[in-house]
């Protein structure tokens, strides 16, 4: 695990319906508690949030009213992956994410910034943007195809294997 540098996630999300639709009732009621489970996770070190404890309002990808964008950063890889794949509630929202949400073909973003750093819509849009364009690279990659932090030796590709794969 890296001291300088921390792992920033972003992941997009596209509602079938307006957030208070019933609908997404279930969705935005298991929000909260998802959110305070990772505040408290092993690793965890910041998520964006707006005025009402979650992000569901911040703008961005467009400006989509429907789109809902997570961005937090981590300690690690690992820590991350434990929280996102591991989780009881959080992979009981995935389970259901079809029902809330429209296909995108990227929707997640991983890439190592300072420890210090807090990343912007701006720079998630960005990171996004790489990844589609260029395929994984350390500049923006993901779960499945992994980079270790810039002050680790020799910055190659880590490919995941399939005990990591969504059990949702």
């Amino acid at each position: 695990m890296s001291r300088a540098y921390h792992l920033a996630q972003v992941n997009v999300a596209l509602a079938r319906e307006p957030l208070d639709a019933p609908l997404l009732a279930d969705f935005m009621a298991a929000l909260a508690p998802v959110n305070a489970r990772a505040d408290q996770a092993p690793g965890f070190v910041w998520r964006m949030q707006d005025e009402t404890d979650d992000a569901t309002s911040v703008r961005g990808f467009g400006g989509s009213e429907r789109l809902i964008i997570n961005m937090s950063i981590w300690t690690s890889l690992q820590a991350l992956r434990e929280f996102v794949y591991r989780d009881p509630d959080h992979v009981a929202v995935m389970r259901r994410r079809r029902t809330w949400f429209d296909r995108l073909d990227l929707h997640t973003a991983l890439w190592w910034v300072p420890a210090t750093h807090r990343p912007d819509v701006p720079e998630a849009e960005q990171r996004l943007a790489h990844l589609n364009a260029h395929g994984p690279t350390p500049h923006a990659f993901s779960f499945r195809s992994a980079f270790p932090p810039p002050d680790q030796p020799d910055p190659v590709l880590i490919e995941d294997d399939d005990r990591w794969l969504c059990p949702a």
